[in-house]
């Protein structure tokens, strides 16, 4: 992908999402494949498009993402971070809906750690009485 555009970085639980933007027809490409070949659910493909389609700018860009890590769904998530933050970059403007719908935040939500003696992270071993 050549020109000028933006490069943005989203996360989310343990997926990283790079984000390409530059001016063009409505493509959005993950890993070298149409998100939607990449993502298969349609809740994923909705959150990728989520922040272009609150903005109106769904045919107005160009996405590659290069996304690693995790699952699909926290792909998704990551990308769709990585998308509002690269709109928010070419035009300031766009600042306050996106906010607003809260796609610039960052969802710090990941799996808690197993911990020792339990058998997940808070389940604790059967009791026995006797």
């Amino acid at each position: 992908m050549k020109g000028t555009g933006t490069h943005t970085i989203g996360r989310r639980k343990t997926s990283v999402a790079r984000a390409f933007v530059r001016a063009g027809a409505g493509n959005i490409v993950v890993n070298g494949m149409p998100y939607e070949a990449y993502f298969g659910r349609k809740t994923s493909q909705l959150v990728v498009r989520q922040p272009l389609e609150l903005v109106e700018a769904l045919e107005k860009f160009d996405i590659k993402l290069v996304v690693s890590g995790g699952g699909k769904s926290g792909q998704a998530g990551a990308a769709r971070l990585a998308i509002a933050r690269a709109l928010v970059e070419i035009n300031g403007e766009l600042r306050k809906p996106l906010k607003g719908e809260g796609f610039l935040s960052r969802d710090s939500r990941a799996v808690e750690r197993k911990k020792y003696g339990r058998h997940k992270a808070r389940k604790r071993p059967q009791y026995s009485k006797r």
